[in-house]
């Protein structure tokens, strides 16, 4: 079977006011493409304690098929805290154990198989979890049907301009929101030019498939070459926004695979990312009208 979606780098618990909950982009990005009824797989590493064996119970809890190795480090924390407007900041722990997911040969059979990946910034902050994305990437089959998503995911200044450049170099589709397409754009030398000039750079330069722009209140973008999707932000009660991004993500690449049209695909992920707003935490299970396509 060649049709599994990775999601790979962080797994750990967001420490958030009411207890913790389970938490990374790449895992909160599996489980969303599984709930479309896709093989789905989340890559990460955790440590041998408590905190470790959770995450694999919760994981198997939901059904999410993982490959998670056990290393000799601490399970990853995030200490979570919601302003007014249900905006999280985050202070992220180092020298955890996604940082050092190892390359195995188990993960190198999985990559064979490998319809599409999502990867982010965050986990590429340590050389061993960084070198293991890009073996990985070298590993999956050299195709035009792999996705390969970059979510850029910038979190508290870990990550610089050569791992930013070197992973849009090796993806073809890059998830970015309008706070990160600003400092992306300082980084790469053109900040005064409007969002979607900026836009059409990446996807141009980079030879992308598409370029997903998020922004907020202020709706959504997909850039194709020669063609653009826009869609509003629905307006709805806003709980907290943790993982809806991962949503947003998840939604659009299944409703692509599963033969859905960009737009159609791009409705979908709203919808579905304003559903999960509407929640606390990550991974609320979404309602059968949203995942039927």
């Amino acid at each position: 079977m060649n049709e599994i979606i990775i999601g790979m780098g962080e797994a750990l618990w967001d420490v958030l006011p009411e207890g913790k909950k389970i938490g990374g982009a790449p895992a909160n990005f599996a489980y969303h493409v599984s709930q479309f009824g896709l093989p789905s797989c989340v890559v990460s590493a955790v440590g041998d304690d408590t905190l470790g064996a959770e995450i694999v119970e919760n994981f198997t809890s939901k059904g999410l098929t993982q490959l998670i190795e056990k290393v000799p480090y601490p399970t990853g924390t995030v200490q979570v805290e919601i302003d007014q407007a249900g905006i999280p900041q985050y202070e992220i722990k180092e020298n955890v154990a996604w940082d050092n997911i190892p390359y195995t040969a188990r993960l190198e059979q999985l990559a064979e198989r490998t319809r599409a990946v999502c990867f982010g910034s965050l986990a590429q902050r340590n050389v061993v979890s960084r070198n293991t994305i890009n073996r990985f990437l070298d590993a999956m089959p050299d195709d035009n049907d792999r996705l390969v998503v970059f979510d850029v995911n910038l979190r508290q200044g870990f990550y610089n301009k050569e791992i930013l450049c070197k992973s849009m170099e090796r993806c073809n589709i890059l998830k970015i929101n309008d706070e990160e397409l600003i400092t992306v754009s300082r980084l790469f030398g053109y900040p005064g030019i409007d969002l979607q000039d900026k836009c059409w750079i990446l996807l141009g330069k980079y030879n992308l498939k598409m370029l997903i722009l998020t922004c907020g209140i202020n709706g959504s973008y997909v850039f194709t070459p020669g063609h653009v999707s826009f869609r509003p932000t629905p307006k709805v009660e806003v709980i907290d926004t943790v993982g809806a991004g991962d949503s947003f993500t998840a939604a659009f690449i299944a409703s692509i695979i599963k033969g859905a049209s960009v737009a159609d695909a791009h409705q979908r992920a709203v919808d579905v990312a304003a559903f999960v707003c509407k929640h606390k935490g990550a991974m609320p299970i979404l309602p059968a009208e949203l995942v039927e396509c």
